[in-house]
């Protein structure tokens, strides 16, 4: 296809010092950060408000794809955990010239199990889920955010003939006819063809928006952190599901692992004022020492557990992706993922439309693509963890029963292990069997049935 319709000239590059003068001391990242002057708006196709990893890959899949973008990304605080990266997260990374960055740091991931360790009168099976029972090498991958981020930052310098990049977060936004006017925290402006949202849970592009968002929470908290260990992980992902909820170890390259250990409040609280020593125990403990020793790493983080959906994710000139959206506990590696297929979504509508990316057009092409897979895994994840915390016995039945089915039967788990690399491959794959044998048993055209 060709390129989109720019509503100004290709983005310039301005030097740091030159910067500093016109803007009051602002500083670069990779060489790519510009500003607006106040009064001289900068006009682009895409607008992208979010510096975290939703919105750099969104900023990049549109640049990639020929559209003239802004990203207000102002500078985050670290961030130390991890991101499991699976299916089409990983397809549009390559799509967009991220993947052989990511790859080079990251760890794949081969097998995924998980472990009832609830102690509870119905015990589910344990269930194991293997990349080659499905025919692939991995589900795919886990990578530190940090070092995400940092591939990303170096993909972004590479189009900054197509993507700009402000250091600046959004103070308000309006829609007039058919562009979003934004105005930055320092009074500059940015006008776009389409508006997209990635400023995660407390978005201001869905707030100026007036989409509604629907909230709840959870009786938990996530205690994350990483940890080195003794033995081999063996490219394994276990969870273990406990009655306070999931205690996930996710491997990192080397003999190292990420840790989403869900507890109630009170005791995730505890557990963070432990000494290094003591607290290294309890995961080896949790772990069943699967891994040997392990020693924990700094940096540990303390998370309450909440979920939300939107009630929409677009509304006039605006597309919401990402935390923006909808929020998951961390459970199954669902969260970003999302959140990538839904830049993956926007993107591909916006192709559809180059002429006018924000159109309605476009945006009800987004919204129909993403609904059903961000309600049903919203519904997916939420029933999963209730069940863990419940204590009925009809609900630790069900549960039992789901697992054990997962367990002992190859075409359900293969369908489960399908849909989640890649919600409709399950349906797919089971339609691309069914086929042969349907068009086997068909008699041949002309062939006469009464014979």
């Amino acid at each position: 296809m060709g390129q989109s319709a720019p509503l100004s000239s290709a983005p310039r590059r301005v030097s740091p010092a030159i910067q500093r003068k016109e803007h009051g001391g602002a500083h670069s990242r990779a060489g790519i950060v510009v500003l607006a002057s106040k009064g001289n708006a900068l006009k682009r196709d895409i607008a992208v408000v979010g510096g975290g990893l939703a919105g750099y890959c969104a900023a990049i899949g549109f640049a990639a794809s020929g559209f003239d973008t802004v990203l207000l990304a102002p500078k985050a605080p670290a961030d130390r955990r991890s991101t499991a990266l699976i299916g089409r997260s990983v397809a549009f990374l390559k799509d967009a010239g991220v993947w052989p960055r990511i790859e080079a740091v990251a760890q794949p991931l081969v097998v995924m199990r998980i472990i009832d360790d609830t102690q509870r009168l119905f015990r589910a099976t344990n269930v194991e889920f293997r990349a080659a029972e499905i025919d692939l090498p991995s589900f795919g991958v886990n990578v530190l955010n940090a070092q995400a981020q940092d591939a990303l930052a170096a993909r972004a310098a590479e189009l900054s003939a197509r993507l700009t990049v402000i250091e600046r977060p959004l103070d308000s936004l309006h829609v007039e006819g058919d562009t979003g006017f934004l105005t930055l925290d320092d009074g500059s402006e940015v006008q776009a063809s389409l508006v997209v949202g990635a400023d995660g849970r407390g978005s201001r592009v869905r707030e100026s928006a007036g989409i509604a968002l629907r909230r709840w929470s959870y009786p938990q908290s996530a205690i994350v952190l990483n940890f080195k260990h003794e033995r081999d992980h063996g490219a394994t992902s276990t969870e273990f599901h406990r009655r306070s909820g999931p205690f996930t170890q996710v491997p990192l390259p080397g003999k190292r692992s990420s840790l989403v250990w869900v507890e109630e409040p009170e005791t995730a609280e505890l557990i963070v004022d432990l000494k290094p020593e003591r607290l290294a125990r309890m995961v080896e403990e949790r772990l069943h020492s699967i891994l040997g020793a392990v020693e924990i790493e700094e940096g540990l983080q303390v998370f309450p557990l909440s979920g939300a959906a939107a009630r929409g994710m677009t509304s006039p000139r605006v597309a919401l992706v990402g935390e923006a959206a909808h929020v998951f506990p961390p459970i199954g590696a669902q969260g970003l993922n999302l959140g990538l297929r839904d830049a993956a979504a926007i993107v591909e509508a916006a192709k559809d439309s180059r002429d006018d990316p924000g159109s309605l057009a476009t945006l009800a092409r987004y919204e129909a693509r993403r609904s059903v897979d961000v309600a049903s895994r919203t519904l997916a994840v939420d029933l999963l963890n209730r069940s863990l915390l419940a204590g009925l016995l009809p609900v630790q039945l069900g549960r039992s029963i789901g697992l054990g089915a997962l367990s002992g039967v190859p075409l359900l788990r293969r369908f489960a292990m399908r849909e989640g690399v890649s919600p409709g491959a399950g349906l797919r794959a089971i339609a691309s069997a069914v086929a042969p044998k349907r068009s086997a048993e068909l008699p041949p055209r002309g062939h006469d049935r009464r014979l």
